[in-house]
């Protein structure tokens, strides 16, 4: 489930949480790309000299004890035939988890993040088609009473994030 970061949540991306050799290699390891193939898991499992079975292990307990937010495949909309925008609201800090609610509640949200800024959540919008985003963002605003920053892609880029653990 998507959720933009409450209170609590924030309270538990300080708390520290310790990570042996092997989390570190996986996550290290991960970052470059699942192998495809018939077994990634266990080509991974190979690799960092360990079996499949703990290979998913750590990748749960990773995800329950939110050291990873998620894990999965990052699609490009464009690319298949749809569409993706970066969208912003500035929300009153008093309603900022019931705004995270209705906006994660859409289907088309793929992440949702709060930040320290007058726009202080961002979420990205997934959907079939250019208009789709334009309903969801009309929605958006509908139901929360907020306005809707919307800061579609103008060129691509990149990056190439590696974080190394």
């Amino acid at each position: 489930m998507n959720q933009a970061l409450s209170h609590d949540a924030k309270q538990l991306t300080t708390k520290e949480i310790a990570l042996d050799q092997l989390d570190k290699q996986l996550l290290n390891l991960l970052q470059h790309g699942l192998p495809v193939c018939e077994n990634p898991f266990g080509d991974v499992a190979e690799q960092l000299n360990t079996n499949e079975t703990t290979v998913l292990e750590r990748l749960n307990s990773l995800l329950d004890s939110k050291v990873l937010s998620r894990f999965g495949p990052m699609f490009d909309a464009a690319c298949l035939g749809g569409a993706f925008t970066l969208a912003a609201l500035s929300v009153p800090e008093k309603r900022f988890d019931e705004v995270a609610t209705i906006v994660n509640a859409f289907e088309q949200i793929a992440h949702n993040y709060q930040r320290n800024n007058k726009y202080n959540m961002w979420f990205v919008i997934g959907t079939e088609s250019a208009d789709e985003i334009d309903w969801v963002i009309k929605q958006i605003e509908l139901q929360t009473g907020l306005p809707v920053l919307n800061t579609p892609k103008l060129e691509e880029f990149y990056v190439g994030l590696y974080l190394p653990v």
